[in-house]
């Protein structure tokens, strides 16, 4: 059976035995794993976006009104978890759901988003040459929007806006980067989306991720899911999503992890990043691996002897991150 279509069979059978979230038709905050709707009740028609929250277990629930008091815990850090899938589709388990629930029992408030995304469809067919479909700034608005809606609710959900961060698996490593590398650009208000809180990640955290889109290292499937059928031969569009050629002077500091064997995004990618944020002088720890492949996320058996670390390596930097 020719690879293509081996291909696709997978795609489509992970999209119907990956988990859902139901978008919740509520307008209050939900602490449930139910994906809150982020663009209800604006003019921007994607129902498919939802940020599911997992709370630490001292969290109050958002339907009671959180205590002013001192005496209680104070603001958890928050984290934007963006899983990966090459802005195709989501890897909705292993770099969404067990990466939050490992942040979450951790004391991190960790909300996973669903952000647009090319499709298994289109991905097949090109249909985006006729139609078009998902593609940037789709998913750049939709982490905007989500670090709007957090800041805006950060009493609801008794997490610090001042610490709230990103974190991105593969294609998801390369949103959080262009949340950084971008957030001076708002990218909501062309949608008619007003608001006063700052759209920039207070730390950020691409996980093997894309990085690239120029040739030799760039990840092609993400190429083209990001910048459409046309978008993707475009020399300008592949340059502004370079994201090694648009590292701000304030980017927020940066942890980065890879490792040499990746079969699916090559490894230079982090390196070139590595590279340039050095060049910038941000904060930032870039970890490379040799063994520990792609898609590990938060599955412990698809850890290898190295990336088995990778997690408490985070925590590590995170506090001294944080707490300075």
């Amino acid at each position: 059976m020719p690879f293509r279509l081996l291909l696709i069979l997978a795609l489509l059978v992970a999209s119907v035995t990956s988990p859902a979230t139901t978008p919740s038709a509520a307008t209050t905050p939900s602490v449930s794993t139910e994906g809150i709707p982020l663009w209800a009740g604006t003019p921007v028609r994607a129902s498919s976006v939802t940020l599911a929250p997992f709370l630490p277990a001292t969290t109050p629930s958002a339907a009671t009104t959180p205590s002013v008091s001192t005496e209680g815990p104070s603001p958890s850090p928050a984290i934007i978890v963006c899983p990966g899938g090459s802005y195709c589709w989501h890897d909705y388990e292993a770099e969404g759901i067990r990466v939050a629930e490992w942040l979450r029992d951790n004391g991190i408030a960790a909300f996973v988003l669903k952000y647009r995304v090319q499709g298994i469809v289109p991905y097949i067919t090109h249909s985006r040459l006729i139609s078009r479909g998902h593609r940037h700034p789709d998913a750049l608005c939709d982490i905007q929007r989500a670090i709007q809606y957090l800041r805006e609710h950060a009493d609801s959900f008794h997490i610090d806006p001042s610490r709230l961060g990103a974190m991105g698996f593969s294609a998801g490593g390369h949103l959080v980067m262009s949340a950084a590398a971008y957030a001076a650009t708002d990218f909501l208000a062309p949608l008619g989306i007003t608001h006063t809180v700052s759209l920039r990640p207070d730390f950020v955290a691409p996980i093997y991720p894309v990085v690239t889109m120029q040739p030799p290292y760039v990840h092609k499937r993400s190429r083209r899911a990001l910048l459409g059928e046309y978008g993707k031969r475009r020399q300008a569009m592949r340059d502004s999503m370079s994201l090694e050629m648009h590292v701000p002077a304030d980017c927020p500091p940066v942890f980065l992890l890879n490792c040499v064997d990746d079969p699916i995004v090559q490894w230079q990618n982090s390196v070139l990043l590595d590279s340039a944020l050095t060049a910038r002088g941000i904060p930032h720890l870039y970890t490379q691996y040799r063994v520990g492949g792609h898609g590990f996320g938060g599955d412990s058996r698809k850890f290898s002897a190295e990336t088995a670390h990778w997690q408490q390596t985070f925590l590590a930097w995170l506090q001294a991150t944080l707490i300075p």
